[in-house]
């Protein structure tokens, strides 16, 4: 263990550096665009999901006053869907912009 702790120093200490400095950048134009297409895609995804909420409460709604079980049974299940898929949505586009604002520098 200690010759790899030894020639990891040696490896660090040396002048010049063997590992040159180096911040990962996007390019301007592409950073833009990504940032552009990501945002449509979770806004519209969370629209989406919305969407199926309010459709699964239907489902419910009207399963419940003509006494079907399936339909409701169906439009609940739609309705833990939905949230889940929002949730979803909502962290991944967090976390893929959280990673383009660590780029910028």
């Amino acid at each position: 263990m200690s010759q790899l702790l030894e020639t990891a120093y040696t490896i660090l200490a040396a002048d010049p550096p063997v590992v040159p400095e180096y911040t990962p950048t996007l390019p301007g134009p592409l950073g833009k665009a990504s940032s552009t297409i990501l945002g449509w895609a979770a806004g519209s995804g969370l629209a989406l999901a919305t969407l199926g909420g309010l459709a699964g409460w239907g489902c419910v709604a009207i399963g419940h006053n003509t006494e079907r079980a399936g339909l409701a049974a169906r439009g609940k299940q739609a309705i833990i869907w939905s949230l889940v898929s929002g949730g979803g949505i909502g962290v991944t586009a967090a976390l893929v912009m959280a990673f383009y604002d660590m780029t910028k520098g």
